[in-house]
C-alpha cells in the first residue's frame, strides 16, 4: 500500500472510530442536557403556546416529544416579574387553540381582559395546553409547571379525557416514558406501565436519537419564519364544521349504559393533579361542549357524547369536587353550539371570549 493509500485509509478509520465512540458517548449524557440552550427568548421571541403542528410549510411549527425543549420556547420566565399575578392554563387542544391565533386562546382573552387579582396585582395567563386528550399528559406538563411560581392553575377537562384507554395513547406520554412511570409510581395510577416502552440504550446514541435531534433544531430553525409571520398553526380556508346530526349510537368508551363505572375513568390522574399542585391554588373547569339540536341529539350531545355518559360524567366529577373541597366551575352549557368550530370542545374567537369573561370573573372573586 503506498503512502497517500494509506494516509487515507488511516484518516478514514480515526473518523469512524471517532463517529462510534461520539455514537456511544452521546448515550450516556442525560436526557435533555442540551434541549434548554434554545435560541427562543434569546435571538428570537419565545413562542405564544407549545409547539404543535403537522405541516411545517404552512405553520412555521412541528411536533416534538422533548418537554424540555418545547418549554424553552415558550415566552415562559421563570423569574416572575413584581406585580404578575400568574396564571398556568393546562389542557386539551381547546386551550391550546385549535383554528385559534394566539391571542384568541382562552390565556390570550383572560390577557386581554386586563384583570386584577384580589391583592391588586394583574392577572397574566400562559398557555399550557396541548392538543391531545388525556389527564395523564396534563399532569406531564403541570409536574413542569411547578418551577414557573404559579400562583393559579387554570384546568379545563372533559370526559374525552378521562377514559382509561387514553391515557397512554397520547405520543407525548408514549414518548415520555420515564416521567410518566415515575408519576404512575408516585401517585399510585392504575396504568399499566408495561405498555410505556423505554428506550434502549442504542436508542440513546446519536444516531438512535437522529429523528429527535433533527426535530430539535427544526424547531430552532423555525423561530426566524415564525418571529417574521406570527403563525403558529395552519389556518385553513375551510374546514369540516363539527357535526350537528348525529349517529343514532349511545355507546361511549365501550360503554352502552345506563351507568358509567367509575374505574372506567381516570379520576386518579385528576386527583394526582390536585395534589401535585400543593399550595398552589386549582380552578378546575368543566370546560363547554357542543350541545347539538340535530338528528338524533335526544340520544347524543355531540360527536364525543351520548347524553347517559357525559351526564353521569358530569355528576361524578361535581361529587368529587364537593367531596375534596376544589375550586370547580360548570361551564359545559356555557357557549351556544353556534360558537363551535371543527370539533364539540373548539370555539370560535367570540366563544372564547364569551368563556374568558366567565373563568375571569371566577378568578377576581378569590
Amino acid at each position: 500500500m503506498d503512502r497517500p493509500t494509506r494516509t487515507l485509509f488511516n484518516a478514514l478509520w480515526k473518523g469512524v472510530l471517532l463517529f462510534v465512540i461520539l455514537d456511544l458517548l452521546v448515550a450516556l449524557i442525560p436526557p435533555g442536557a442540551f434541549s434548554r440552550l434554545s435560541l427562543y427568548n434569546s435571538v428570537f421571541p419565545g413562542r405564544q403556546r407549545l409547539p404543535f403542528g403537522e405541516n411545517i410549510q404552512r405553520s412555521d411549527n412541528l411536533s416534538l416529544y422533548d418537554l424540555d425543549a418545547m418549554f424553552a420556547s415558550l415566552a415562559l420566565p421563570a423569574a416572575k416579574p413584581a406585580g404578575e399575578y400568574r396564571v398556568l392554563v393546562v389542557g386539551d387542544s381547546s386551550v391550546w387553540g385549535t383554528l385559534l391565533r394566539p391571542g384568541e386562546t382562552l390565556a390570550g382573552q383572560l390577557n386581554a381582559l386586563d384583570l386584577p387579582s384580589r391583592d391588586g396585582r394583574r392577572v397574566v395567563a400562559y398557555n399550557l395546553g396541548y392538543p391531545t386528550m388525556s389527564l395523564t399528559k396534563d399532569l406531564l406538563l403541570l409536574e413542569r409547571a411547578a418551577q414557573y411560581q404559579p400562583d393559579l392553575i387554570l384546568w379545563p377537562v372533559t370526559l374525552q379525557s378521562l377514559p382509561r384507554s387514553a391515557q397512554l395513547s397520547s405520543p407525548i406520554v408514549a414518548n415520555n416514558a420515564a416521567g410518566v412511570r415515575s408519576l404512575i409510581q408516585r401517585y399510585g395510577l392504575d396504568l399499566d406501565a408495561a405498555a410505556l416502552s423505554e428506550p434502549t440504550f442504542w436508542g440513546r446514541t446519536l444516531i438512535g436519537q437522529r429523528r429527535a435531534l433533527a426535530d430539535f433544531f427544526r424547531l430552532q430553525l423555525l423561530g426566524l419564519p415564525w418571529a417574521a409571520t406570527g403563525i403558529d398553526q395552519d389556518y385553513p380556508a375551510d374546514y369540516t364544521p363539527a357535526a350537528r346530526d348525529l349517529e343514532a349510537d349511545v355507546t361511549f368508551a365501550g360503554l352502552s349504559g345506563p351507568d358509567l363505572p367509575a374505574d372506567a375513568l381516570a379520576w386518579d390522574a385528576l386527583r394526582a393533579g390536585m395534589q401535585m399542585a400543593g399550595d398552589t391554588p386549582v380552578l378546575l373547569v368543566n370546560e363547554p361542549i357542543l350541545i347539538s339540536n340535530g338528528k338524533n341529539s335526544d340520544l347524543r350531545y355531540n360527536f364525543f357524547y351520548p347524553r347517559w355518559a357525559y351526564d353521569a360524567y358530569r355528576a361524578q366529577l361535581a361529587g368529587l369536587a364537593a367531596a375534596n373541597n376544589w375550586r370547580y366551575l360548570d361551564l359545559w352549557d356555557a357557549v351556544p353550539e353556534t360558537h363551535f368550530t371543527n370539533s364539540a370542545v373548539h370555539l370560535d374567537p367570540s366563544g372564547e371570549a364569551a368563556l374568558a369573561r366567565k373563568i375571569g370573573a371566577e378568578i377576581g372573586n378569590r
